[in-house]
């Protein structure tokens, strides 16, 4: 992948419009986001946050999201970083079951939590779907050849839709009688 900004990355130093390896990327980002994204959500749902808790949650909620978009510019490049809009697109209904999802695996509600809760948790898993499929892009090779990035492209969100829409149907169907 090209670097669209200067940064240092497993010690070295990488300029603008250098290739970097993705293992130098993905393994740290992935794990990092993973982290951060994991400590969000049990800051968020594992209980209804008060007032205190809830400014701490945006508080630390705020520097991955911020880190992350700087981060996303110098790695990705601006036009990239549009796919975070189609990634959302994917969509805040689509999001919101997905978290519900997860919620219900731990024997929770999405329903159960104001919706000033959701926002840094949805805002990390939006981010968090970019950099998997920035992962895609490279791992499949397709970076930078138009028709197997279009490819790449549509076997992601075909995936992704297809995960959502199996977890709401599971969901769902669990659901019924209660």
């Amino acid at each position: 992948m090209k670097m669209h900004g200067n940064i240092s990355l497993d010690g070295r130093r990488y300029k603008k419009g250098m290739d970097v390896p993705w293992h130098s990327v993905y393994p740290f980002f992935l794990l990092h986001a993973g982290v951060f994204g994991t400590a969000i959500f049990v800051l968020a749902y594992g209980s209804i946050p008060d007032h205190d808790r809830l400014i701490f949650l945006y508080g630390f909620g705020a520097i991955p999201i911020a880190v992350y978009v700087v981060f996303y510019l110098v790695i990705f490049g601006l036009d990239e970083v549009e796919w975070l809009l189609i990634n959302g697109g994917l969509g805040v209904s689509g999001v919101y079951n997905d978290v519900g999802s997860l919620l219900w695996l731990f024997g929770r509600r999405i329903g159960d939590y104001p919706a000033r809760v959701h926002v840094i948790p949805f805002i990390m898993f939006v981010l968090y779907t970019f950099l998997m499929r920035h992962a895609v892009l490279d791992l499949s090779q397709s970076r930078g050849d138009k028709a197997r990035e279009t490819v790449a492209n549509r076997v992601y969100v075909g995936i992704y839709f297809t995960v959502s829409v199996t977890a709401y149907f599971f969901h769902a169907a669990t659901q019924q009688g209660r």
